[in-house]
């Protein structure tokens, strides 16, 4: 392998040198990949530390969406990005999938209201309000009405939180069928992380089509211009 003055100057890092010491045989393309990882992450986490101390400065509202496809590991991306954040002025909030009783009372979003953020703090959904956009109506958590009803009110509720000063970011991790299986498999194998495949959307041909249009039109009616979607491919 022939290394290019950069990729000299990426080895003599103190982080490359931890990836260099890290295995008796040392496989230089391997090293280099791992090493501009951490580099690019620490870029990233040190970029979020500043944003916060803006926030906090400034006391704005910020409010995360995570979202994406069985395997995206969003939990994982929001843990290690804000890995050095000051956890007073952020918080993670998680909306799982459950299912309710059709025909409920009140507001769907009564209970997201109640957790928006303080003036100075930085809110982060795992999964949001949106999951009845994508996951709900597939796993029969919801009734069509009720689907109905989130598509045609959600972005009222975005704006809604917009005009009043939050600023909301939408994030969507895009992964491939093959490495959604992959990991459904990895994970479907231990009794430690079992658990965490009970709700999934199963890797079938008319499942995942089923799911891909519900995203699609999701995309179409939920990306505006005032909270737009941000998609990333986690294959590229």
């Amino acid at each position: 392998m022939t290394l290019s003055n950069e990729d000299i100057e990426v080895l003599n890092s103190k982080i490359g040198i931890k990836h260099l010491l890290a295995n008796k045989k040392i496989n230089l393309e391997k090293v280099l990949k791992a090493t501009r990882h951490e580099l690019k992450l620490r870029e990233i986490q040190s970029e979020l530390v500043r944003l916060q101390l803006w926030v906090i400065e400034n006391d704005k509202k910020v409010v995360v969406l995570f979202h994406g496809g069985d395997s995206s590991e969003k939990s994982t991306v929001i843990r290690k990005i804000f890995s050095h954040n000051n956890p007073r002025h952020f918080r993670v909030e998680v909306n799982l999938p459950h299912k309710h009783e059709s025909g409920e009372n009140g507001y769907y979003f009564k209970k997201f209201v109640e957790k928006l953020p303080q003036a100075g703090e930085i809110v982060l959904w795992d999964r949001s309000w949106y999951n009845r956009a994508l996951f709900e109506p597939i796993l029969g958590m919801c009734t069509e009405g009720e689907y109905g009803k989130f598509m045609d009110q959600v972005n009222n509720f975005d704006k809604m939180m917009v005009d009043s000063g939050i600023i909301l970011v939408k994030f969507y991790f895009t992964v491939s069928p093959d490495e959604q299986s992959g990991r459904y498999n990895e994970l479907k194998k231990s009794p430690l992380t079992r658990w965490k495949t009970e709700n999934w959307i199963k890797d079938s041909p008319k499942i995942l089509k089923k799911y891909l249009k519900y995203k699609d039109v999701m995309f179409e009616k939920t990306s505006t211009d005032y909270a737009p979607w941000i998609e990333i491919d986690k294959d590229t």
